[in-house]
């Protein structure tokens, strides 16, 4: 995700624009683009050192959920593990890296 916003061409301030949705297997489900800033009403966050915009709905329904990159011969993208959802077959994460969101209280 760094190499995409890095060589993306649109600037120091670009970033990764995460939006999701309520749906899909694991209870989520996601769609990203690189942009050159936060559209409005967008929060930023630094995650290991990459901008993250995020919708103010997309804030609300990642609050305490888990952000895992799968990337195995089967399946490969983002999954969300939220521990007040219901468990599914899908949200295995071994040996993947995994990052909490936290955003900031409103």
């Amino acid at each position: 995700m760094r190499r995409m916003v890095r060589f993306g061409g649109l600037g120091a301030g670009a970033g990764f624009r995460l939006v999701v949705s309520p749906g899909g297997c694991s209870g989520m489900s996601s769609q990203f683009t690189i942009e050159p800033a936060p559209l409005d009403g967008d929060r930023t966050l630094s995650v290991n050192g990459l901008k993250v915009f995020l919708p103010a709905e997309s804030c609300r329904l990642l609050e305490g959920v888990t952000i895992d990159f799968l990337e195995t011969p089967t399946q490969t993208g983002f999954a969300f593990i939220d521990p007040k959802g219901s468990a599914c077959a899908c949200q295995s994460t071994s040996g993947a890296e995994l990052v909490q969101l936290t955003t900031p209280s409103s």
